[in-house]
């Protein structure tokens, strides 16, 4: 029986970790599945963790008001350290790019504790964009055993910066098997359409928006919002919705510019289901988000990608997303495009999403197990020379 340390913070995270939970979960005769929240977010990550029926036996809750990287690092670390000598884990899993991924990550290094790091190798190769996570995502892999890639790209980026061969697999992305599922939880689920209908919103085509990274505060997050009252003044067929972020940040900035028009609808952010929903019901959406990126090839819905640059370029190279950064023309040039042109839009509907077939989470369950034998294997080995 191998034991296996889950460790989260954030909704992205438990999203693309619960299909590879649920798998470990059908494995019980073989893995014994441990689950550490560390509360980086709160109301976001409770959520996830009901619609997805996990329960963490750990919760680090260290969110605060106004806490800043220091705080996440300085508490995620000092809580992962009594939480892993306690359990002693054959393995932690991490997942992406957060502060709470790295910081775990690093305390099972200090543990001479191996790694398994979920969407590894993605690069934009601009270390402030998107900030931190660039430098977090680079730093776990350097520490993992096990880097699963959701692409041949991505693979390739790890090989460039001669991460060992053998702990690199490419899995696909586990968003896909998450976004399959809550897609079948959501067919069941009335709630979704009494939800869409709550929201009132006026007949036409809808844009969908979230917009919350550190790099685009301030100036960046109001050309975004600047932008959609430009586009629904000049579409009268044309409604928003933007999903706010709660940081108080953004919240703030977005709800002072957006919130008296008419055709614009700011909202707090949904749980998961509900949101797959208003993704399918966009007519396009625009984010500067990494997981709708990926998403949105499979839900054949485009995107403007509102960064400079991005992490994910497959979606841009298969022509599903198109980089807008927050530049305000810009914006409503591309989004107008969309708008104005079947042809156009119709270009950016691809057949097949290239993060992959909705088969990551058992790929990577696999993998594991099999690392862990061979550890194990090797370890008696060892031991009776």
């Amino acid at each position: 029986m191998f034991k296996v340390l889950l460790a989260f913070g954030t909704r992205p995270e438990a999203i693309k970790l619960a299909p590879v939970h649920n798998e470990m979960l059908r494995r019980s005769d073989k893995i014994k599945l441990v689950c550490c929240a560390t509360g980086q977010h709160r109301g976001l990550l409770d959520q996830v963790l009901e619609i997805f029926k996990i329960e963490p036996r750990y919760d680090l809750n260290i969110l605060k008001k106004d806490q800043d990287l220091f705080d996440i690092t300085t508490s995620v670390l000092r809580g992962i350290e009594e939480i892993l000598t306690k359990e002693n884990p054959d393995m932690v899993v991490v997942q992406g790019d957060t502060t709470s991924a790295f910081v775990a990550a690093l305390g099972a290094f200090y543990l001479k504790i191996p790694v398994a790091h979920v969407e590894a190798g993605l690069r934009s190769y601009d270390r402030f964009q998107p900030y931190p996570e660039e430098v977090n995502r680079t730093f776990i892999s350097h520490i993992a055993d096990l880097n699963f890639c959701p692409t041949k790209r991505a693979a390739d980026n790890l090989l460039r910066e001669q991460i060992a061969p053998e702990s690199i697999h490419i899995t696909g992305n586990t968003v896909i098997d998450a976004l399959f599922h809550t897609g079948r939880l959501a067919d069941n689920d009335g709630s979704t359409g009494k939800y869409l209908s709550e929201l009132a919103l006026p007949p036409g085509r809808m844009i969908l928006v979230t917009g919350h990274r550190r790099e685009n505060f301030g100036e960046g997050l109001a050309n975004l919002s600047l932008s959609l009252l430009d586009l629904v003044n000049k579409f009268d067929d044309v409604t928003a919705v933007y999903s706010v972020h709660p940081n108080p940040n953004v919240r703030r900035q977005v709800e002072k510019i957006l919130s008296s028009h008419e055709r614009i609808k700011v909202i707090p952010p949904p749980d998961y289901i509900r949101f797959v929903a208003l993704m399918n019901k966009a007519f396009f959406i625009i984010t500067d988000s990494g997981g709708i990126q990926e998403e949105a090839p499979s839900l054949k819905k485009p995107v403007l990608i509102a960064r400079n640059v991005t992490e994910r370029p497959e979606a841009v190279e298969c022509g599903a997303a198109i980089l807008v950064g927050t530049d305000r023309d810009k914006i409503v040039k591309e989004a107008s495009r969309l708008l104005e042109s079947p042809d156009h839009y119709g270009s950016m509907i691809v057949d097949e999403s290239p993060f992959g077939d909705g088969h990551a989470s058992a790929k990577i369950a696999d993998l594991i197990e099999s690392f862990l034998t061979k550890r194990a294997t090797e370890s008696h080995r060892m031991n009776n020379l």
